[in-house]
């Protein structure tokens, strides 16, 4: 009887940054080179699509007026919601994070690449994903930038913008946790460059750890 090979736990990088940072240029780049990306962001688009698997929970947290006639969150309303009252948004977090936690740790596993970036906005709020991750990576640039950035991304007003960043954790806060940094006040191609640079970084600590 053959043994069974348990296949050994991922190396993982959490990749965070604040709004507009360039933490999915940079997530991108990573891909192109070979490490796999698990986005948290994408996932709890998945759970709250059409039918998606937070749904019901959702909708008898929040009621009907909080999904769409297409069976999704209403992500409009449900935004509003959240954002003046502490209590809601914890309610809402409670249902996804769970399910988040719980995929995201799926698609790690299942990872083919040589190592994986975890990317998590909110990562530095979060001591879960920090305990998940050998290194933390942020991307930061000034926050003019970020609000720059945004505004000419998503057309929001300068002060959405603003108003985002303030229930963020601070630029501060972030790059106190961080083990990496890229400093992606620049241009697309440094980005790269520093990419490629912590790929090398990544690859040698993933290798030396399987």
């Amino acid at each position: 009887m053959s043994a069974t090979v348990t296949k050994a736990a991922p190396y993982i990088v959490g990749l965070t940054g604040g709004i507009g940072s360039g933490k999915s240029a940079a997530a991108k780049i990573f891909e192109e080179l070979g490490a796999t990306v698990v986005d948290t962001d994408a996932i709890a688009h998945a759970l709250t699509g059409p039918d998606g698997a937070a749904i019901e929970a959702i909708r008898a947290a929040f009621g009907t007026d909080y999904i769409s006639s297409e069976g999704a969150l209403a992500r409009a309303r449900m935004r509003e919601l959240v954002f003046g009252d502490a209590g809601k948004k914890r309610l809402l977090e409670s249902i996804l994070h769970p399910l988040i936690r719980v995929r995201s740790t799926e698609l790690a596993r299942a990872a083919q690449g040589p190592y994986v970036i975890l990317m998590v906005p909110l990562l530095v709020e979060s001591g879960d994903y920090r305990r998940r991750c050998q290194r933390i990576l942020v991307v930061d640039c000034p926050e003019e930038l970020q609000i720059e950035r945004v505004v000419a991304r998503n057309g929001m007003a300068a002060d959405q913008v603003r108003a985002i960043i303030a229930t963020q954790a601070t630029r501060e806060a972030r790059l106190a946790a961080a083990d990496d940094v890229i400093d992606n006040s620049r241009d697309r191609a440094q980005l790269r460059r520093d990419v490629e640079a912590l790929h090398l970084r990544y690859l040698q600590s993933a290798t030396a750890v399987a």
